[in-house]
């Protein structure tokens, strides 16, 4: 690997501290210097990258990933898609998110059982471009679930989106099953969605079932994420240990509670997008505003944002990952999250961004070297033309992502200063 000097560039370190004009050297695939002061670090041997002012940022971590949803309206089109078509697809994809600079990637749920384990281990081997991934087990549900797409008169596992159990023993067998197969994560659906035709504030799974899924999960040392939009599934989670809490919309002061006693240890990560695109952004898929308010999405969506500004005033950890890969929250649109954080849960630009940098790492399970830019920490980086403190929809514009490094590594190489339209004063 080569060595890179960053010169001339406001670094965001992802520490809490304002930008300031800086350098940073990369060696290998760590940084190993970081200077206060520009051109302080000059050195022969290395590739020097003058940033023109810049902005040099850690690269971001996308919490609720679904590289095999491939940007259709609807789980029977992402399930119909033939095996050997979906891998290229989780390819195409994979190398997308990196484009946009998102490094790193929680997977929330595959389509077919083993995708996520594939696509990781191809971009863990080299044999393909992508993030550093984390990769899930299908969702697992149970009879007439979330996730159950078996027809009536074809009521056979294997045509069903989701992993069907019923009772502990089966969800024994099924956690067992995908460790198996080799995932870092399993998914459990605990509550319903509106657009399948389930309450979102039903609560699916026994407490024997769910207690059975963490226990197992634990036994392997697997983490467990959940799809948990009722009041009642999110207490499940905290009561059960279930890591990342997906949606989380409807709460009460107890939910409220129990989530803070344990900030420290649960990740939140609410996807507004999808709860915003669908509400309001689906007109073409046949979701009109009229539609989806009677579906209840309307009205979730203001549950939500009122329960994620509760949360965000508790301190409690609010990542991105608004389901992206529907057809109205396609892929590659992820840092649509953070202008939403801003605009409804009243976050400010920085606090943003570091959702989706500093606590990136965390939820990585690498807090102590991923997501800030600190001497010895991972060399995952992002160059921006612009400051996305002050417009935060920067980021959702691949021309003003400059440069992507990876470990070390560029997959987008710098564009020379001198061919940008715009300086920034450093």
């Amino acid at each position: 690997m080569a060595e890179v000097l960053f010169t001339n560039v406001r670094v965001f370190d992802g520490t809490g501290a304002l930008p300031y004009s800086g350098e940073v050297l990369v060696q290998g695939n760590r940084i190993t210097r970081v200077s206060r002061s520009t051109r302080s670090l000059t050195m022969g041997g290395v590739t020097v990258v003058d940033g023109a002012g810049a902005f040099l940022m850690p690269g971001m971590t996308e919490a609720h990933t679904h590289f095999s949803w491939n940007d259709q309206p609807s789980l029977d089109a992402i399930q119909r898609m033939p095996v050997e078509e979906h891998v290229v697809w989780c390819i195409t994809v994979a190398r997308r998110y990196l484009d946009m600079g998102w490094t790193s990637c929680v997977g929330a749920a595959t389509a077919k059982p083993r995708l996520d384990v594939v696509t990781r281990n191809a971009i863990r081997d080299g044999q393909i471009v992508g993030p550093r991934y984390l990769a899930a087990s299908q969702e697992i549900t149970t009879t007439g679930g979330l996730g159950d797409s078996t027809p009536p008169h074809m009521p056979y596992p294997e045509l069903s989106f989701g992993a069907i159990v019923n009772g502990p023993e089966e969800m024994r067998k099924m956690v067992r099953l995908f460790v198996k197969y080799g995932v870092d994560q399993l998914k459990i659906n605990l509550s319903g969605e509106y657009i399948a035709g389930l309450p979102a504030e039903m609560t699916q799974f026994s407490e024997e079932e769910v207690a059975m899924c963490v226990s197992e999960a634990r036994r392997f040392g697997k983490r467990v994420a959940a799809h948990a939009r009722s009041c009642e599934s999110i207490k499940q989670c905290i009561r059960h240990g279930i890591d990342i809490i997906y949606h989380a919309s409807f709460t009460d002061e107890e939910a409220l509670d129990m989530l803070e006693s344990k900030k420290d240890r649960v990740f939140v990560a609410p996807g507004l997008a999808w709860l915003v695109n669908t509400s309001y952004h689906a007109s073409e898929w046949g979701l009109t505003p009229e539609v989806t308010a009677k579906m209840g999405y309307h009205r979730e969506l203001e549950v939500a944002v009122e329960s994620m500004k509760k949360m965000h005033r508790r301190g409690i950890r609010i990542l991105p990952g608004g389901d992206y890969g529907f057809a109205w929250t396609p892929h590659g649109t992820n840092a649509t999250d953070l202008e939403y954080f801003v605009k409804y849960v009243g976050m400010s630009p920085q606090e943003a961004l570091l959702s989706a940098t500093t606590l990136g790492g965390q939820i990585m399970m690498q807090g102590n070297e991923l997501g800030q830019i600190r001497d010895g920490y991972l060399a995952d980086l992002l160059l921006i033309d612009g400051d996305p403190l002050a417009d935060i929809r920067i980021l959702q514009d691949k021309k003003r992502i400059l440069a992507v490094m990876k470990d070390g590594e560029f997959h987008r190489a710098p564009q020379i200063a001198s061919a940008r339209s715009t300086r920034w004063a450093a």
